[in-house]
């Protein structure tokens, strides 16, 4: 198993539904309050038009969306700094994790304790990152179009890669052209299932079936933690291992 797309869908069907749907929505309105900071008009603020897009990709009501909105024009949002830890778990996976936080010191604590408890180590800024290239992420259910017209679309728009992954395809975009992409991949085959900006591993590392229990609960841990909005890892497993993790 590569990626961390198949590995996440284990989490969140592990996970109570209804608790991980909350703090999908905790998660969004976060990124809502710091996107709508760079203007509150979504044409002329690329990120603020991504969160809403991403709000309503997750089913996010309308009315918390424009909570967050209104907050905004009043100037009455809660501060929330953008922080990127990283670090490494059994075996060498390196493992980056954004966060947005209204107490650092809180934030930095929680996150070290969850590596060390699961045999990990959090390092200093730079000592994974250069193991990830920084991309878009643009994902569409198969059902979406035959693979060719999406194959087409990628070469006519000089797409980095498109990934074919059982019921979905994957467009991964400069960084600089993800919004565009994302618009015209809207106008050609309607709304993504998800779009986001991730950090995209250059190179898996192979674990063995003995550490799987150990990185799955590393993984949970930080992908459970309040502050945190993304984990992004570069190991991949036998699906034979599967098991381990689903039992």
């Amino acid at each position: 198993m590569a990626g961390h797309s198949k590995f996440k869908n284990i989490m969140h069907r592990k996970g109570a539904q209804d608790a991980k749907r909350a703090k999908i929505f905790t998660r969004l309105g976060k990124e809502l309050s710091v996107a709508v900071k760079q203007g509150i008009d979504p044409d002329g603020n690329p990120r603020l038009r991504a969160a809403i897009a991403a709000c309503r990709a997750a089913n996010m009501p309308k009315d918390n969306i424009d909570k967050v909105l209104k907050k905004a024009e009043s100037g009455d949002l809660s501060e929330f700094s953008e922080i990127r830890y990283e670090g490494f778990g059994p075996e060498g996976v390196a493992i980056i994790v954004e966060a947005l936080t209204d107490n650092k010191n809180r934030t930095a604590s929680e996150v070290r304790t969850i590596f060390n408890k699961f045999n990990g180590n959090l390092g200093e800024n730079g000592s994974v990152s250069y193991l990830f290239d920084k991309v878009g992420s643009i994902i569409y259910p198969s059902t979406a179009g035959d693979i060719d017209k999406f194959i087409e679309f990628s070469i006519e728009n000089d797409t980095k890669d498109i990934i074919e992954n059982g019921d979905y395809y994957e467009i991964i975009t400069n960084l600089e052209n993800f919004n565009e992409t994302r618009e015209s991949l809207i106008l050609n085959f309607g709304d993504p299932e998800n779009a986001e900006i991730i950090w995209k591993s250059k190179n898996l590392v192979q674990i063995s079936a003995s550490s799987v229990p150990t990185v799955f609960k590393l993984i949970s841990g930080l992908d459970d933690c309040e502050d945190v909005q993304n984990v992004f890892y570069n190991f991949e497993m036998d699906d034979k291992d599967l098991n381990l993790i689903e039992q």
